[in-house]
This record gives C-alpha cells, structure tokens and sequence, in this order.
C-alpha cells in the first residue's frame, strides 16, 4: 500500500467531497495533487459512477486511477440518519467541503450550504451545479457538454461550413474543476483571518469556460458581432496566421503568428513581398493569400524539415501533438510532465504530473485512485476517533 503523503503547499488543508463523477472531484484532485487531505465519500453499493467509465484493462478501469489520485475513498450511507450525522462529523473536521450534488438533496440531507454554514461558520464550500444556485432551474440535473454548449466556446469551434464541435475531452467539467480549486485556494487566503465567516463558491458549469473565451461579450456589446465559427483560424485573429496545415509525410503543423514581426518571418520564408501582405498597399485578400502559399509550401515538406526551416526563420510553428509524441518529447521530458507511479491492480503506469509546479513547496502524486472504501478503518479511526465498535456497527448496519 502507498504510504499517504500530503507533501506540498496546501499540506495541512482538511477536504470533504461529496461529489461524483469530474466536476467538482476535480477540484478535489487539484487539490489534493499540492498536499490536502481530501477525503472522497462515495455511496456503500454502487460508489461513484466514474469508477467505471472510459477505458479499462484486463477490467481494472483506467480513467479513475488518475482522476481520484491522491485521496481518501470511503464510503458512507448519506440517505440514512447515521450516515448523515457522520457526514457531519467529516464536516466538523473539514475546512472545506466540495459537492456537485443536487440542490433539494442536498438540503434533505443537510449538507446544503446554509446548514453547515450555520454549524461551521468558517467553513468554505464549493457548490458546483449545471444551472447555479439561486437560479429558476437551481434543482436541475447538469452535465459538462450542456455546460459547454451555454458557455459559448462550441459556437466558435469548428469550420464555417460545418457543425460547431465539442473538444475531444471533457471540457466544461475539468475547467470547473480548475475553476473551483482557484476559488478554494483564493478563499483559504482568509482562513488565517479571525473575522473570516466562511465562504460560498456558486459555479455554474457553464461559467468557467464562458469567463475564459473573455472576449466574446464585448464584441458584441461594442460591435453587434456574434463570433461565428473560424476553423483553426480565430473568430478574433491575433495575426495574419493562425491555421494548421498538412505536411507532405501525412502529419499536420500549426504556424501562428501574433506579432508582426512574426507575420513579417512566414511572408519571408515563403519569399514574399512583405509590402503585398502588410501595410497600406497590402492587398484585399492578404490573409487568404498568405495561407494557401504557406498550405503549399508545407504540402512540399515533410514534417521535420519544414520545422527546421521554421526555426531558421524564427516562424513559431509545432507539430501538431498526438500522444505517441507526447510519450517521446524532450520538452515534456525537461518538465517532469509524465511521471510513473506504482499501483496495486495494474503495476507501474503513466500518467500527467502535478501542474501547477510550485519549486518551494512542489506537489507530489503518492497514490492512484484508491479502492471503494479502502479508507475507512483509517479515516473513521484516525480523523474521527471512532471506536472499533462503533466502526463495526456502521458496518454491519450497512452505513459505510
């Protein structure tokens, strides 16, 4: 078994999910990866759904292993009276309480906002909701592609000519995610406060990736605009070139240019006029022009040679990574980016680092995602100070 260590800057910070799937576990995650103590409670018989999603091997499911990394898993009945009080027991211990839980469930279980609040005025919770709290619709069900579809980002993705499409991972979900630590980790600021009287975060999931395309609402406010879809290029281009174009050995490269300096280094290494492409006397369809010639260009080139080249000439260019490249970069190799961790079903695996990288007080990954309810003598134990038969008797009662 790992040995738990909660090694980094956030090691002595106390976290309760009650959460499922990736939201707002994934604010946990975060966490957790820069040393809190985040203890994941899950129901006694089926547990979190996302222990059986995505890929598996020899049916040892992959995907959980990272997304639950890092913490305590146990299980606790919280629709019986005595899961719910030991709900509030891990809350008296907690600084922090994350959920994604319904509204109205919530609140019949008493662990909504206002509840714990009253019991633990200090405390910081993270409520993330498809609609947001307060809402018409606070009660509904959410799930991160509806998120993504409300936030704006999907309507700008794609080509003109067709469908606006979804990113090939879960999108809304993980920017929540992101999202809520910074909420956490901004509101933990003040616990050091003697006046601090807690602190509600409220994330909708469509909100973190409407705040990050920052740019869409003053457009339109200013110009009347609705930003359509731009292919690989931008509904707002920072430069001449922004596309990704295909290279003679069947990869594909991604050139941007967001200087004109940089602009000026693609018009000379095709040996252009830099005077037809910038400046007054540039001609009406610069853009176009300059893309197809750098499309042809790269069609007469296989990928490492026009990558040199584009160095050469200072051209900020990159292949377009799949994850067999990433498996072999040098870059993410530099980084530390891939790291290898022991696990209990499937040996050593592979997986992303700890980003943020802080050099004083680094992150550390010391387990994978654990086992349903591997956890629980240990934290009703230790965190709770139960006794081995009160223990015993939310076991044989069917609470944990």
């Amino acid at each position: 078994m790992a040995q738990r260590e909660h090694r980094g800057v956030l090691s002595g910070l106390k976290v309760v999910e009650f959460a499922h799937v990736l939201s707002a576990p994934m604010a946990g995650t975060l966490l957790a990866d820069l040393g809190a103590d985040v203890i994941h409670v899950e129901s006694p018989n089926a547990g979190d759904s996302s222990r059986e999603i995505g890929p598996e091997k020899d049916g040892v499911f992959l995907w959980w292993k990272v997304m639950a990394r890092n913490k305590r898993a146990i299980t606790l009945d919280l629709r019986r009276p005595d899961g719910q009080q030991v709900a509030r027991e891990l809350v008296d211990w907690a600084d922090v309480v994350i959920t994604n839980m319904r509204v109205r469930t919530l609140e019949r279980w008493g662990l909504d906002w206002p509840t714990l609040h009253a019991r633990k005025p200090r405390l910081v919770y993270l409520s993330v909701t498809g609609d947001g709290l307060g809402t018409s619709d606070e009660n509904a069900p959410g799930f991160g592609k509806v998120g993504e579809a409300r936030s704006g980002v999907v309507s700008v993705t794609g080509f003109p000519d067709g469908p606006p499409v979804h990113t090939g991972f879960s999108h809304a979900d993980t920017v929540t995610g992101l999202m809520g630590a910074f909420g956490i980790a901004a509101a933990c600021f003040k616990l050091k406060d003697p006046g601090f009287e807690g602190e509600l975060i409220d994330i909708a999931l469509f909100e973190a990736l409407f705040r990050l395309v920052d740019w869409q609402v003053i457009v339109h406010d200013q110009l009347g605009v609705v930003p359509r879809r731009a292919g690989n290029q931008l509904a707002v281009a920072p430069g001449l070139v922004v596309n990704t174009y295909p290279t003679r050995d069947g990869r594909w490269i991604t050139v941007t240019s967001g200087t004109p300096k940089s602009v000026v280094n693609v018009i000379r290494l095709l040996g252009l006029d830099v005077e037809e492409y910038m400046g007054p006397r540039a001609r009406p369809d610069a853009r176009e022009d300059l893309d197809a010639h750098l499309r042809a260009w790269l069609a007469q080139r296989d990928t490492g040679e026009a990558l040199e080249a584009m160095r050469q000439a200072e051209v900020v260019a990159e292949k377009v990574f799949d994850m067999a490249d990433i498996i072999d970069s040098k870059l993410y190799k530099e980084r530390d980016d891939i790291i290898t961790i022991e696990d209990p079903e499937l040996g050593p695996v592979r997986m992303a680092g700890v980003v943020p990288k802080l050099h004083v007080n680094p992150g550390h990954v010391w387990r994978t995602g654990p086992g349903h309810g591997q956890d629980n003598d240990e934290v009703f134990a230790e965190v709770l100070g139960m006794g081995q038969d009160r223990i015993a008797t939310l076991r044989s009662n069917g609470v944990i």
